[in-house]
């Protein structure tokens, strides 16, 4: 089994996402020995925003590409090839003003590729990446899921599952640590409850729920 690591936060040693994918990580190859591990810093190494000469050569064969353009093609095709051969993914997704890091969108925008990650039919997209699971770690200063207005208002779990569900994702799983701005002792709270929830996700094979589906 192969797990793609993939942190997105700026806060290097101070992140509690980080913290949570590392975790994450450890008690997976705990509970699933033999899973072989490839990490990916987005804070490090993230792709260049989407522009045109990424999108360039996807929206049809140039005769004659340009350079820019076969360099951002190679590092989509990277991306998304390290993805597609991945079992599980781990993403750490702090919220960042209601959304997610733009070094993750930038990592997303490389994946959602036709032919790769979809493909549209006459009946609408298909997702073509399905059969993995995906671990979210969300790390929020603020509590967002206990009232309608703080869900209305995060656009980092909500857009996570929606994306990867575009992609075929069905088994999309969360560790949440949320209100860790709140003081000392709702901080200590989340991580407990988000270590909870390690425990959990790590816990059920991969893409159990689907694989009962087939059965």
């Amino acid at each position: 089994m192969k797990l793609l690591h993939v942190d997105s936060s700026v806060l290097g040693a101070n992140s509690v996402s980080r913290l949570l994918t590392a975790e994450t990580v450890a008690q997976w190859q705990a509970s699933h020995p033999g899973t072989t591990v490839e990490y990916l810093d987005l804070a490090v190494d993230a792709p260049s925003h989407f522009d045109a000469n990424a999108l360039g050569i996807k929206i049809g064969q140039p005769a004659q590409p340009t350079e820019a353009q076969l360099r951002e093609n190679a590092v989509s095709e990277r991306l998304v090839s390290q993805f597609l051969a991945a079992d599980v993914v781990v993403v750490g997704a702090p919220l960042y003003n209601f959304s997610i890091p733009s070094q993750l969108k930038a990592w997303i925008d490389r994946l959602a590729q036709a032919g790769r990650t979809f493909k549209y039919t006459d009946q609408g997209a298909v997702g073509l990446a399905g059969g993995k699971t995906v671990i979210v770690a969300s790390s929020r200063g603020g509590v967002y899921s206990t009232s309608e207005g703080g869900q209305a208002a995060e656009h980092q779990e909500s857009y996570l599952k929606v994306v990867f569900g575009f992609f075929g994702i069905t088994d999309v799983r969360f560790v949440r640590a949320e209100g860790l701005a709140l003081g000392e002792a709702p901080k200590a709270a989340a991580l407990e409850s988000a270590r909870a929830d390690i425990r959990a996700v790590t816990a059920e094979a991969a893409n159990q729920a689907q694989a009962q589906q087939a059965a």
